[in-house]
């Protein structure tokens, strides 16, 4: 079943085009790497997954829901690049928030993530007194506190020390059924957490495809995707 459906998808910002109408599917339980550089479309891709904002046209369904919805929203879990949870609550005051628009009403959970993110010396914290790395798994441990069926990663290794990379990838890697599209410009990151790439360049689809099928290419990685990416 596919759990993400994307056809001829086009938006614009004033007069740049920044997605030309790309298509794809993903099946439940997939676990795929949105590829590119900077301003290729990526996190424009999923902010229009999590109904944030809009196509200009074509179409998109979650589990066959408008992204808009509340029916998709309860599937999904977003973490936005450079993600700021609420500054003026404290950490396990951002949790209890999400908990009430989750309608999550075991507290188990939200000790569990505080813990196993090492964050439960930062309870009593404001968001706004944490370092860049503290906001970014706070913000990572508002985006699945639901355990969504559908992850949606803007950069979600942004900020943290090896350490804390390593809590976090536990973490992500724990969702063994979950439906992951993950967006970065760093191969170790989809390396770690996806199976699957699709290359973007410029709003367009350069290649879709596995990680062993990239490996096989007889050149590293890093220097396939760069061709990809040129269309060489």
């Amino acid at each position: 079943m596919e759990c993400i459906k994307v056809k001829d998808l086009l938006k614009r910002y004033g007069n740049t085009v920044v997605l030309n109408g790309i298509s794809f599917e993903v099946k439940c339980g997939e676990k795929w790497a949105l590829l590119g550089p900077n301003g290729a479309g990526k996190s424009t891709t999923l902010k229009i997954l999590a109904g944030l904002i809009k196509p200009d046209k074509g179409e998109v369904s979650i589990k066959g829901h408008d992204p808009t919805s509340l029916d998709a929203k309860r599937l999904i879990g977003y973490l936005p690049e450079d993600a700021d949870p609420f500054p003026a609550l404290t950490v396990e005051d951002n949790l209890k928030f999400m908990m009430v628009l989750r309608g999550i009403k075991n507290e188990d959970r939200a000790e569990k993530l505080l813990e196993l993110l090492e964050l439960d010396k930062y309870r009593k914290y404001k968001a706004v007194e944490l370092s860049r790395g503290n906001k970014q798994k706070l913000a990572i441990a508002m985006a699945v506190l639901h355990s969504p069926e559908i992850l949606l990663l803007d950069e979600p290794l942004n900020y943290l020390d090896i350490p804390s990379q390593d809590l976090v990838i536990e973490l992500f890697r724990s969702f063994r059924d979950s439906t992951f599209v993950v967006s970065t410009h760093i191969m170790s990151v989809a390396d770690k957490l996806t199976h699957k790439v699709m290359v973007i360049s410029n709003g367009s689809i350069k290649w879709m495809g596995t990680f062993e099928e990239l490996k096989s290419m007889g050149e590293s990685v890093e220097k396939v995707i760069a061709k990809l990416i040129k269309g060489a």
